[in-house]
């Protein structure tokens, strides 16, 4: 076969994948349906263990190897498990419109963009983006009714919690309904033919800046060009045309702007990964079949043992925490407000008993909101089983 033919089969090839993707998809939520008929948890992991090692069995006559077959059907099933989930919750609070509004940090091609693209495609038939300049404006696009959802990073595995999102969380009323995790590949980005020795100027985010500080102090005589968003740097780059000036951020967001990749992975950690929130007017229910999360502050005040008290209301009731923040209260000096994820729904049993107990042991409690858990944590194959 000449080059040609072998490139027009794999592209045969890869359209009848496509189109059993789709079908398992279908099938996916089909699955969805006759688990809420039956009550049954949407995550089956026992099943998925199952499926996994039988597929490596089949495939083993294929010269497929287990590693391949493994990772591929870990973002297989994680898309079955998030499709099932967004059903299940559309239908339970009503099937949403067929376009929403939804404000994030920076314009097309920033991280926030990108995650708004991946958490509301499942949605959403349509989404009216509302691009801003900063967390601020997103808050008060929701709150004056200008935009349905917000979208906010509120924590990355490099540089940490965000603690300008935490702040503001404190004083607005809008509720968590939702929350993603999304992988965050730093690169070096330039107009056509730029050379990095000649660099003078590095754009980016302050966030990105703080991830990407290690790479950063290998460059002399740089300087920091601090931006509201990713999708802000690009277009500087790009506009100005200056083989001397770079940005940092994402290769699509880069390449949406006609800039090219000069360097990749520039994150201080391997793993660089960032939690986004999504919040709404109106808070929303979480079916029982669904993993959730629950995520409120408290003020304990300043008594000794005060916080211990509090979480061991949490571990008498068996509530698992996820995350435990600290923020200053404005206006108090050395007093601090509490935010805490935990791993349970508002509207259970020991939840409802956790939350009362908190209420008559401190001085503010507030629930934040309560959502599904996007975190799908992928299938493990116990040691031994032919994996």
């Amino acid at each position: 076969m000449q080059l040609d033919d072998i490139r027009n089969a794999i592209s045969d090839t890869d359209q009848q994948l496509l189109s059993l993707l789709a079908k398992r998809r279908q099938l996916a939520l089909a699955v969805a349906e006759a688990k809420q008929a039956q009550n049954k948890p949407i995550r089956d992991q026992q099943r998925e263990q199952q499926l996994l090692l039988s597929l490596i069995d089949k495939g083993k006559p294929l010269a497929l190897d287990a590693q391949y077959i493994t990772r591929l059907y870990h973002v297989i099933i994680e898309d079955s498990v998030l499709q099932q989930q967004a059903k299940i919750q559309a239908e339970l609070n009503g099937a949403s419109e067929p376009a929403v509004r939804v404000a994030f940090l920076g314009g097309k091609g920033s991280y926030s963009y990108w995650a708004t693209q991946k958490y509301f495609t499942r949605r959403a038939e349509r989404i009216i983006e509302l691009g801003c300049d900063s967390f601020n404006d997103i808050v008060r696009s929701v709150e004056s009714g200008h935009a349905d959802f917000a979208l906010l990073p509120i924590e990355n595995t490099s540089s940490g919690s965000i603690n300008e999102v935490y702040d503001l969380l404190q004083h607005t009323r809008l509720s968590i309904v939702g929350e993603l995790t999304h992988p965050i590949d730093h690169c070096l980005l330039g107009i056509p033919g730029t050379d990095l020795t000649q660099v003078r100027q590095v754009s980016a985010h302050p966030q990105v800046i703080a991830q990407c500080s290690q790479f950063l102090l290998g460059l002399s005589e740089v300087k920091i060009d601090y931006c509201d968003s990713s999708s802000a740097a690009f277009a500087k780059v790009a506009s100005a045309q200056d083989p001397t000036r770079i940005a940092i951020g994402g290769e699509d967001g880069g390449k949406l702007y006609g800039l090219e990749v000069l360097t990749r992975d520039l994150a201080n950690q391997k793993d660089n990964v960032s939690r986004f929130i999504v919040v709404a007017r109106k808070s929303v229910a979480v079916d029982k079949a669904l993993p959730a999360k629950t995520t409120f502050i408290m003020y304990t005040g300043q008594q000794p043992g005060a916080l211990v008290d509090a979480l061991l209301v949490l571990k008498q009731h068996g509530i698992s925490m996820g995350k435990l923040e600290s923020r200053p209260i404005p206006g108090n000096p050395w007093e601090e407000m509490f935010y805490i994820d935990v791993l349970a729904n508002v509207h259970d049993y020991a939840m409802t008993r956790a939350l009362e107990e908190l209420h008559k042991i401190t001085r503010f409690i507030k629930v934040l909101g309560c959502y599904p858990s996007d975190d799908v944590s992928p299938t493990r194959l116990t040691p031994g089983s032919g994996a």
